[in-house]
């Protein structure tokens, strides 16, 4: 699967459990560590969790192995590792400490929006 393909699973799995500020950093370029970062937010620990395992569900059904999830067991920051895909489902308060949008600002942003179409 191509990574526009994988990018707009995951960013339709995040949508389709309501996640909120959904951001896609371009990180082509910038980081070795992946070629787009998801940035989003849920409410709650429950809805976090929600949110990280429908993106887990969806990439594998579209045929994309799960490199690494951390984080799913306390819900307030969870990393998956889809490879050249990495996404950072926050609680709103942690999302707000680690502001990687800023910590990464370089980044190009790609809104969810356009990804969607």
């Amino acid at each position: 699967m191509d990574n526009q393909t994988l990018l707009k699973t995951v960013v339709k799995a995040c949508d389709d459990k309501r996640a909120e500020d959904i951001v896609v950093l371009d990180m082509r370029g910038i980081s070795l560590i992946a070629d787009y970062f998801l940035i989003c937010n849920g409410n709650s620990d429950k809805q976090i969790q929600a949110i990280a395992r429908e993106v887990k569900e969806k990439a594998e059904e579209a045929g994309t192995a799960v490199r690494r999830m951390e984080g799913f067991e306390e819900g307030k920051w969870v990393l998956i590792d889809l490879g050249d895909i990495v996404a950072h489902i926050f609680n709103r308060d942690e999302r707000n400490y680690y502001n990687l949008e800023r910590l990464w600002g370089d980044a190009p942003t790609v809104s969810a929006e356009s990804v969607l179409q």
